[in-house]
């Protein structure tokens, strides 16, 4: 397909094949995010793991220091006073049954559902529908727990979840070009360590197979791979 005249101009600033250092990838990033809107960067890592074996999984959540500058709607599905301890604590939408019975209905404006151990039985009645969008509340995401103000805040600080995809790769969204290029790198570099205390023990060989960042309607760059 036929580069349009954006991107073509943007590939001409760098060269696509060569693999740049990191401070060296994010001035290129954001000289060729062009966009008349605020793009989102992103982190893309393919990592030397075969995610078909469960000892080579790959999946945890982190804080970014300067969050994702996008707005998290955050869903709580919860009763009694965990119910009123989400709602003071921000979140957007609260309920229980009557929540679960309007996602059976196809509601999905949320980006995010946390809930409490005692109503995944109920939370399991919809697992068909928010499994396959990333959005099925899961105790290792930190997303099903008692402790609901902490996991309310830490989503709309910037918490992220990482997680491998079929391909053995790993998208991040590391925030939006008007951060700048400093908090992005910071950003980044608390990804790249948290992959990094992730590694599987069965991993063999390189770990860190090919790393890139792109903006929103930018092209990706490779960042070289030392680890």
């Amino acid at each position: 397909m036929k580069n349009g005249k954006r991107m073509t101009q943007a590939l001409s600033t760098y060269n696509k094949s060569t693999a740049y250092p990191v401070d060296e990838a994010f001035t290129h990033v954001l000289e060729t995010a062009k966009a008349k809107f605020d793009e989102t960067v992103e982190l893309h890592v393919k990592l030397g793991v075969d995610g078909r074996n469960a000892d080579q999984q790959v999946r945890g959540v982190v804080v970014l220091p300067h969050g994702t500058g996008k707005s998290v709607r955050v869903l709580v599905i919860a009763k009694g006073d965990k119910a009123d301890e989400a709602t003071k604590a921000g979140a957007d939408f609260v309920g229980a049954e009557e929540i679960v019975a309007k996602i059976q209905g196809g509601w999905l404006d949320f980006d995010v559902c946390i809930t409490t151990p005692d109503m995944m039985g109920v939370v399991g009645r919809v697992a068909r529908v928010l499994g396959p969008k990333g959005l099925m509340p899961n105790p290792k995401s930190g997303t099903v727990t008692m402790d609901v103000k902490k996991a309310i805040t830490e989503v709309k600080a910037g918490k992220v979840e990482y997680r491998l995809d079929k391909t053995n790769n790993v998208h991040v969204i590391l925030g939006k070009v008007s951060f700048g290029k400093e908090k992005l790198m910071e950003n980044y570099r608390t990804i790249i360590d948290a992959l990094q205390k992730a590694k599987p023990a069965a991993a063999k060989g390189q770990y860190f197979k090919n790393i890139s960042v792109c903006s929103t309607m930018g092209p990706g760059v490779k960042i070289v791979t030392t680890m």
